[in-house]
C-alpha cells in the first residue's frame, strides 16, 4: 500500500513564494519543482527487510537515549556538578546562569572525551561506513574505548557492589564485566568524585564567611547581613587566584 502526502494548497503557495524570494531571478529559467513526499507502507518481503526495519527502530531508540548517554556515561556529570558547587560556594545563585554552566560543561566534556571519540571513529564508524565490518562488530568496537574510559574512572568498591548485586560469577578481568554492571558503578563513582571536589572548593569560601561574620559581630554590626560583605570578598578572592582557571585545571586533571 502506498500513500502519497501532497502539500496543501496554501503550503504550496508559501513554498513557491519562498523560492521566488530566495532565489535570484533568471530570465527564461524553468520554475523549480515543488517537493513531493511519498510514504510507503507494506509487508516485509523477507527476513532481510524485517531485520533492516528492526535495525532502524533500534537506531531511533538509541538516538532518543543519546542525551542520557552523553550526560551519564561521559565526564559531563562530574564537570557540571563541580561547576554548580563552585557557583554555590561563591554565593551568587544566578551568576553564571545555568545555560553558561551547561555550555561550559559540554565544551569541557568534548575536550575530555575527544580521544575516546577519535578511537570510536577510527575503529568503528569509518570501517562500518566503508562496509568493511558489520553492524554488530562496529558496536563492539565502539563500546571498547568508552568502557576503557569508564574503567579508568570507576572505583573498585562501586564495581564490586554492582557485580555482587548482579549475582554474576566472579569476573577474571574487565572483559567479563557487562556494560549494564559497569555503567551504574561508573555513575556513582562520578558522583562521589564530584562531591569530594565540591567540598574542597567550598572550604576557602566558608572560611571567608566565618571571618566576615566574626568581624561584623566584633564591630557590633549585628544588623548587617554577613552575605552583603562576604560576597564581594569571595568574588575578589576568586578573581585574584584565577578561580575558573584552577577549577578547570583541576577538573581536566582529575580524568588523567
Amino acid at each position: 500500500m502506498t500513500a502519497s502526502l501532497h502539500l496543501p494548497k496554501y503550503l504550496r503557495r508559501l513554498a513557491l513564494l519562498a523560492l521566488v524570494l530566495g532565489l535570484p531571478s533568471t530570465a527564461g529559467a524553468a520554475p523549480a519543482p515543488l517537493p513531493r513526499l511519498s510514504l510507503e507502507l507494506g509487508g516485509a518481503q523477507g527476513p532481510q527487510q524485517l531485520s533492516a526495519s528492526l535495525q532502524i527502530l533500534l537506531i531511533l531508540t538509541v538516538l532518543s537515549l543519546a542525551p542520557a548517554v552523553v550526560t551519564m556515561l561521559t565526564s559531563f556529570a562530574r564537570i557540571v556538578i563541580v561547576l554548580s558547587f563552585t557557583r554555590s560556594a561563591l554565593g551568587a545563585q544566578q551568576v553564571p546562569p545555568n545555560s553558561v554552566l551547561v555550555g561550559l560543561a559540554l565544551f569541557l566534556t568534548t575536550f575530555t572525551m575527544a580521544p575516546v571519540w577519535t578511537q570510536v571513529n577510527e575503529q568503528a564508524l569509518k570501517p562500518y561506513s566503508s562496509n568493511v565490518i558489520t553492524y554488530q562488530v562496529a558496536m563492539e568496537r565502539a563500546a571498547e574505548p568508552v568502557r576503557a574510559f569508564m574503567f579508568r574512572q570507576v572505583r573498585q568498591s562501586d564495581l564490586e557492589l554492582f557485580v555482587g548485586m548482579s549475582r554474576l560469577p566472579r569476573p577474571q578481568g574487565p572483559a567479563e564485566i557487562p556494560t549494564y554492571v559497569l555503567a551504574p558503578a561508573f555513575i556513582i563513582s562520578e558522583l562521589k568524585t564530584a562531591f569530594i571536589m565540591g567540598f574542597i572548593i567550598f572550604i576557602p569560601f566558608v572560611i571567608v564567611d566565618m571571618v566576615v561574620a566574626s568581624t561584623l559581630m566584633s564591630m557590633g554590626m549585628m544588623m548587617m547581613p554577613p552575605m552583603l560583605v562576604s560576597l564581594p570578598c569571595k568574588l575578589l578572592l576568586f578573581v585574584m587566584v584565577d578561580g575558573w582557571h584552577l577549577v578547570t585545571q583541576g577538573l581536566l586533571s582529575s580524568f588523567h
